[in-house]
């Protein structure tokens, strides 16, 4: 009878997850207070960054959250952090949660409107590139206004609603509003597993080029992803001063990008090349002339109200008119308010998406948190630093994408900024009769409302020579801190926060996206990408 507490337990551990799953974190849990005491912070910390990765990795044998959270909340036991520094580094991205709970809940009050939309161009659109480099192209161009989450979210709507749509149907369930498990093929006949898997392939080509799309319109504006808002507020860029400063890299990738969406396509290149079966295609478009004939008038106007609510999110974010998250929640008040959403259930459904990776990303700040009281990337910021013109450049891009592909973006770019500002400003501080500290000369000439023009007409011109020479690399540094952050990163699924959204997504089992599968897909951009990133930094800047 004792026994069977100990062996319920085990079973209870983890649930369903494979065994040799919990094994693995139990061994982690164990070794890592070891490592601590015996090695030391710095290696039980780089050994901490692997353990979480792991667990991202086998995201659809057991969702990260709770593994994770164990590995995190250990840490933060023995000490690696603190709980004001998890703390804080969530309230420093307090923007980016608000973004997840409100704005993936506004995007599911949409999704009528975006199936509508989007499935008139999978049907009428039938060549495989073409439409994989409109979901490219429409990646780049909304996540240039849009947030990149945002983004992802609509398309993981769509595609999620498109699998849907023909997994129901296939399984019997057609117009059901039953609770249907669309991992389970088990009682379809051969033919459609066929028809499914290859369904499948096309719906991962499909949002690999569009989570892909996310970060090469994402590096270009300042509004694109939350480091470039942090980059450019430290300085003092406005939104053209931004886009034009980060052109000569941002440009030529996105112009490699979507030369390498065609050719993926056409060469059939890392599983891409997938085709969507005829008859799929089919079905899809009879479903949506079946739904438009039992739309009616008031079917219709919920239509309308979207697309209001859509021009607003776009008109909202574009401009800047509010906190993203709030913009989110304004869409779910007016959509709500005016499609007759008025059930406590139904409007609660809408966050079921969103609020289990929102738990799992402050469990990745408190990883975020280990980096950073362990100053676990000191050695490569101090190395870079020491480096000189051209080649510190170039050091700058290859440190910051190394470490965004296995940390989070944000706050690479964030350390990064932080030091090399420091550093800028001591080198002002020991530039001759600049009349004020280094750090009031610094202010003045980050200060968006102040051309730096007229700062450095302030100063002796021998001065203002060396001191515009010191604010040359410094923007250049920005440039590629930025760049560096923004475009390696889509390596793998730890980088961009969009990318790990949709890898912990309802989506991803569906249509069989894993860790492994993501990072194979994303190899063909992240080489062209990179590499052209990374010419672009030494030649141009």
């Amino acid at each position: 009878m004792f026994w069977s507490y100990p062996v319920a337990f085990a079973r209870n551990f983890l649930g369903k997850a494979p065994l040799w799953y919990k094994l693995v974190i139990l061994l982690f849990l164990i070794a890592n207070p070891v490592l601590f005491k015996v090695y030391g912070p710095f290696v039980a910390g780089w050994v901490l960054i692997g353990e979480f990765i792991f667990t991202l990795a086998m995201a659809l044998k057991c969702y990260p959250l709770p593994a994770g959270g164990l590995l995190a909340l250990e840490a933060v036991c023995i000490g690696m952090t603190k709980p004001e520094t998890v703390f804080q580094e969530a309230l420093t991205n307090f923007e980016v949660i608000l973004l997840l709970i409100f704005m993936v809940a506004g995007i599911f009050f949409m999704k009528d409107f975006l199936r509508f939309t989007f499935t008139r161009i999978l049907v009428k659109v039938q060549s495989k590139y073409k439409i994989s480099l409109l979901f490219c192209f429409a990646g780049a161009f909304l996540s240039a206004f849009l947030d990149a989450l945002t983004v992802t979210a609509v398309i993981i709507a769509v595609a999620y609603g498109f699998y849907d749509i023909y997994h129901r149907y296939v399984s019997g369930q057609d117009g059901s509003d039953a609770i249907h498990d669309l991992t389970s093929d088990l009682a379809l006949k051969e033919k459609e597993q066929e028809d499914l898997k290859q369904f499948r392939g096309f719906l991962r080509n499909l949002m690999m080029h569009g989570a892909v799309g996310t970060a090469l319109g994402g590096v270009c504006t300042l509004v694109g992803e939350p480091q470039n808002l942090l980059v450019g507020s430290v300085m003092g860029w406005q939104f053209a001063t931004f886009f034009i400063k980060v052109a000569p890299v941002s440009l030529p990738v996105l112009v490699v990008g979507l030369a390498t969406c065609y050719y993926v396509e056409k060469k059939k290149w890392c599983s891409y090349g997938v085709e969507l079966p005829g008859h799929i295609r089919s079905h899809l478009l009879e479903t949506e002339v079946q739904m438009e004939a039992k739309r009616g008038t008031r079917g219709t106007m919920r239509l309308v109200v979207q697309a209001i609510a859509g021009l607003w999110l776009i008109v909202a974010l574009a401009f800047h008119l509010g906190a993203v998250g709030l913009i989110g929640l304004s869409v779910i008040v007016f959509l709500t308010a005016f499609n007759g959403i008025t059930e406590e259930q139904r409007i609660g459904h809408a966050f079921e998406e969103a609020l289990p990776f929102t738990a799992l990303l402050v469990v990745f700040f408190a990883i975020v948190a280990v980096i950073h009281d362990q100053h676990l990337f000191t050695p490569v910021i101090d190395y870079v630093l020491s480096l000189k013109g051209h080649a510190q450049l170039a050091a700058y891009y290859i440190a910051n994408g190394v470490l965004s592909a296995i940390s989070d973006n944000v706050f690479v770019a964030t350390v990064y900024i932080s030091e090399t500002k420091t550093h800028m400003i001591g080198m002002l501080a020991a530039i001759p009769d600049i009349g004020m500290t280094g750090q009031e000369l610094m202010k003045k000439l980050t200060d968006p409302h102040t051309a730096r023009a007229d700062v450095l007409a302030t100063l002796p011109q021998a001065t203002a020579v060396q001191v515009k020479a010191v604010m040359d690399q410094f923007d250049k540094l920005a440039v590629a801190i930025n760049t560096g952050t923004n475009i390696p990163s889509v390596a793998t699924p730890n980088g961009q926060a969009a990318f790990l959204f949709l890898l912990t997504s309802a989506l991803a089992p569906v249509i069989r996206l894993s860790y492994g599968r993501m990072v194979w897909l994303a190899l063909p951009y992240t080489i062209t990408m990179s590499l052209t990133g990374l010419a672009a930094t030494y030649l141009f800047l």
